[in-house]
């Protein structure tokens, strides 16, 4: 392979990108095998921020440059779990990916091209950045062409130059060549949004014909080519038929001249044929036609539609619209449902106008309905909303990691000290997605020890008399019972410590007050930041009567709820006992999940 990569000069850092992974690669199993070729600081595999997948692609990063280098050249392209992995260097600049500057488009590819392979072609030109042959397991838009070939080439790939100036080289040169026998085309890289813009401006002598009768005795292919060619000479009439050869309602008419089809969409779409209103259009391809169609909803939609969930089981179609029918007029209300006709417990409320939607928004939004607050929001396509919900989870490891005492939601990368860095964290230390460190809040009027932990005699550990009767009580308390003085088993005051304790660290006192209004109305008033702090002070206690040991992660997990959500917890014993059995099992199957990979490696 060629060495090109290794004279890249525009790379300071010794950071890669490791691509086209598979769904269960770790970051202990990228570390055995770029660990032979230097000593690595920290790996990290990219998930997704809710389901915790693999994205398929992860970052290695080595104490040094050269290290980094030798990589590239020695194992890109090597077949990790039958899948080769693509290295290149880690570009923190995301201008440089999106300009297209220096990245072109190679198709009809034959299929014993790999990536590899496409590599050695290209690499005599400059320096490659990157460079793919686009497969069935790496193509996002494969969903709807499945193949019983998992790694088959679909006959395109890109290569991205460091300069524009090899790109353009390559282009003249390899464009119109024979590879393997096939002639492949090279050309400028174009943004698929770029490619549809221009192809609906495009000139086209395609004409689609929708909404034709269907019974073929009364309008067949030749009444279609007597309509169509008073406008000009057709090359072909097609009304397309079912396996039974049957009329399907629809047909193309091609014309020889773009002006002579543009005007027949002109003066026949909207015409009636045998009673029925006929679309005539420009023919589209799929892609192109779910993308207008796409923006013609977003455009009719756009800020009249409220998603609104926590709603309660019983509250229906009918009871939905009326709960919002006093701010305007309602087009659509829709509570979703699952397969036995059980209330999901969210929906959607279509407005005729967006600022009656916004009234609705801003005066239900919190509001309790029944024993439940609601959660009204305008709704979204679903990857805007996966991008927002990773932004803000994003924005909250930022502020997380600002302020240590906050819990960690989200897994760091594995770090892997070498020998000789004093300080640093074990060699065997590995860390796993829920491994946080315990929160340094407690409850107003506490005080926690060093490293977070409330300080003994809080919370009873493991064994010793009077242990369960002191929990219970200490739960009595948090759930806001209280005891006769005359009643028997009370539980038993904390006994005072005899030894002497660290200091404790101080953290921002909570006025009672705020502590006593706990509510929707008054965390809207609050920061993000100070909502999560004062959620967290009540649901901790709470947890660590039920997991003592696990109280930190399972508190973490929780807090990723909306806020709404956690109220109804503190207010509900049963549904937050329910919660932290599902928080446990989650654990429980992650730590066995990972004790089966390590069986395997081993």
């Amino acid at each position: 392979m060629s060495t090109n990569t290794t004279s890249q000069k525009p790379f300071h850092t010794p950071s890669l990108y490791v691509g086209d992974l598979a769904p269960d690669v770790t970051e202990a199993f990228l570390y055995e095998l770029f660990r032979e070729v230097g000593p690595i600081t920290s790996i990290k595999v990219c998930r997704d921020a809710i389901t915790k997948k693999s994205l398929g692609y992860a970052y290695v990063n080595f104490q040094n440059l050269h290290d980094a280098e030798r990589a590239i050249d020695t194992l890109n392209y090597t077949a990790v779990k039958e899948r080769p992995i693509r290295i290149m260097w880690a570009q923190r600049d995301p201008s440089i990916r999106k300009s297209g500057l220096g990245n072109i488009f190679i198709k009809n590819l034959d299929k014993s091209i790999d990536n590899r392979a496409l590599y050695d072609t290209f690499s005599a030109f400059g320096n490659i950045l990157s460079c793919k042959v686009e497969g069935t397991n790496t193509c996002k838009l494969n969903k709807d062409r499945p193949s019983d070939k998992p790694n088959e080439s679909l006959g395109y790939g890109y290569v991205h130059f460091e300069t524009q100036e090899a790109a353009e080289k390559a282009i003249a040169k390899v464009n119109g060549m024979l590879i393997n026998g096939k002639q492949v085309y090279v050309g400028p890289f174009i943004k698929r949004s770029e490619r549809l813009k221009k192809s609906s401006e495009k000139k086209f002598t395609n004409v689609y014909i929708n909404n034709l009768p269907r019974e073929l005795e009364k309008f067949d292919e030749k009444k279609l080519k007597d309509l169509f060619e008073k406008y000009g000479e057709t090359t072909s009439v097609v009304i397309a038929r079912d396996k039974d050869g049957q009329s399907r309602g629809f047909g193309f008419c091609n014309f020889k001249n773009h002006e002579d089809a543009k005007k027949a969409v002109d003066e026949l779409n909207g015409i009636e044929i045998e009673g029925k209103k006929v679309y005539v259009g420009r023919a589209q391809k799929k892609d192109e036609r779910r993308e207008e169609l796409r923006k013609l909803y977003e455009q009719k939609y756009q800020g009249v539609n409220l998603y609104i969930k926590n709603l309660e089981d019983g509250v229906d179609d009918k009871k939905l619209e009326e709960m919002f029918s006093k701010f305007g007029k309602i087009t659509s209300a829709k509570v979703m449902t699952d397969e036995s006709n059980n209330s999901k417990g969210f929906g959607f409320v279509c407005f005729s106008t967006p600022e009656e939607a916004t009234k609705a928004l801003t005066e239900m939004n919190g509001r309790m309905v029944g024993s439940k607050p609601l959660y009204v929001s305008l709704a979204q396509r679903k990857d805007v909303r996966r991008a927002q919900l990773e932004a803000q989870y994003a924005q909250r490891n930022q502020l997380r990691q600002m302020q240590p005492g906050m819990p960690q939601m989200f897994p760091q990368p594995v770090f892997y000290p070498q020998p000789g860095m004093q300080g640093q964290r074990p060699a065997n230390f590995v860390y796993t997605p829920h491994m946080v460190r315990p929160p340094r809040w407690v409850p107003q009027g506490q005080q926690v020890q060093r490293g977070g932990y409330p300080p003994m005699g809080q919370f009873p550990q493991k064994g010793g008399k009077g242990v369960r009767r002191q929990q219970n009580g200490a739960q009595q308390k948090a759930r806001g019972y209280k005891y006769n003085q005359n009643a028997r088993n009370k539980p038993e005051e904390p006994q005072q410590q005899q030894r002497p304790v660290v200091p404790p660290i101080q953290t921002t006192p909570v006025e009672p007050q705020q502590q006593d209004q706990l509510t929707p109305e008054y965390l809207a008033q609050c920061s993000p930041k100070l909502q999560k702090q004062l959620l967290g002070e009540r649901l901790f206690p709470l947890v660590h009567l039920q997991q003592p040991e696990l109280a930190s992660k399972i508190t973490g997990m929780l807090l990723e709820m909306d806020n709404s959500d956690i109220l109804h917890l503190l207010e509900s014993e049963e549904a937050l006992n329910a919660k932290i059995t599902e928080a446990v099992n989650v654990l429980k199957a992650h730590a066995e999940k990972l004790k089966q990979e390590s069986e395997q490696q081993d």
